[in-house]
């Protein structure tokens, strides 16, 4: 299925309910996502059709976005092997040269393996310090404990440094605690069994704690204890003050140290929203923020884009798909559509 700017794609629910005879096919389904694994694949096709569409008589960039938002991270690493065997030449690079502008970063994001991609991601935030606590967030909160370890892995390898060392080095006070806890990746797992005690014990921490013991508290606290059950801290904390503990933390906190905490927070409550969120914001502003719907819509496409797109929709009134057609211009809004994949009725 793909979308371009000028067709309405099939309704959300047309598009689960004619993936459902495959629900047996982890290959094909099994994710929230909206790009799964293309079932008639062909590297050696798409890798000349790639090559026709940068060699013919100008550019087809209809026919590189067509295969590169229809096959999976894994497909498109195979894509750009095979093109690099019937070549010589690299599949990036090449193109790169071929395009320019948004498109031509969407397409270096989507043949970037997702740990380089993320690495390259949080380099980048680190190192400008406005969006720094927005970025770090999102990428060290939101990815699996393996996709973090990879990542922090190819960004030693990438740029010789450890993640740990550009943190330390450009943030500080309580956000550098929060990034630093969580680069660690502490966090309990959930074992199935609700601990009553131990949540009523951290509503109390949370209330009591005061001064320099505010930090020891509420760091630990939102890195190291699992999802499950700091959403029962959560709702205790609010039966227990009338108060929600994003008020909580408002009231406490400033600055840096403030967004990252209700970035965490609204990460735990509720990841898809979170996402939400962020893409409605990018889109709210005078000339949409591309880094952002750019990274959010291509590191979800695989795992939770639908869940996205619900809660887009749900809390905003209109679809995610929608938006993007009024707000996104250019070369680019057909890839960042195919992505999205659908309207959502």
């Amino acid at each position: 299925m793909s979308a371009s700017g000028g067709k309405m794609g099939p309704s959300l629910t047309q598009e689960i309910l004619s993936h459902l005879g495959l629900a047996s096919k982890t290959a094909a389904w099994g994710t929230l996502g909206t790009l799964r694994t293309f079932l008639n694949f062909s590297v050696d096709k798409d890798a000349q059709r790639l090559l026709r569409a940068i060699t013919g008589q100008g550019v087809d960039r209809s026919a590189i976005v067509d295969v590169l938002t229809n096959r999976s991270r894994e497909q498109r690493q195979l894509i750009s092997r095979a093109f690099q065997e019937r070549t010589q030449q690299d599949l990036l690079k090449s193109l790169q040269a071929a395009l320019s502008g948004n498109l031509e970063r969407i397409v270096m994001a989507l043949l970037q393996p997702t740990a380089q991609f993320d690495a390259q991601e949080l380099r980048t935030a680190l190192k400008a310090s406005d969006s720094a606590v927005d970025v770090a967030i999102e990428i060290l909160a939101t990815r699996t404990p393996p996709q973090l370890q990879e990542c922090l892995a190819v960004y030693k390898h990438d740029f010789q440094v450890e993640a740990v060392d550009d943190i330390t080095s450009e943030t500080n006070g309580i956000l550098q605690d929060l990034l630093l806890a969580l680069v660690k990746g502490g966090r309990d797992s959930y074992s199935g069994i609700i601990d009553y005690n131990l949540a009523e014990q951290d509503v109390r921490a949370l209330q009591q704690a005061e001064g320099p013991s505010t930090e020891e508290t509420w760091v630990p606290l939102f890195t190291q204890r699992n999802p499950e059950h700091l959403i029962r801290v959560f709702e205790q904390y609010q039966r227990s003050t009338g108060q929600e503990l994003e008020e909580a933390v408002q009231n406490r906190f400033h600055g840096d140290a403030q967004a990252a905490l209700l970035g965490l927070a609204s990460v735990i409550k509720n990841t898809p929203l979170y996402f939400a969120d962020k893409l409605h914001q990018a889109l709210q502003e005078t000339e949409p923020n591309y880094q952002v719907l750019i990274r959010i819509l291509i590191s979800r496409c695989e795992t939770d884009l639908l869940s996205i797109r619900a809660e887009f929709k749900k809390k905003f009134g209109k679809s995610l798909y929608s938006s993007l057609q009024d707000a996104v211009k250019g070369d680019c809004q057909s890839a960042l559509l195919a992505l999205c994949r659908a309207e959502d009725m």
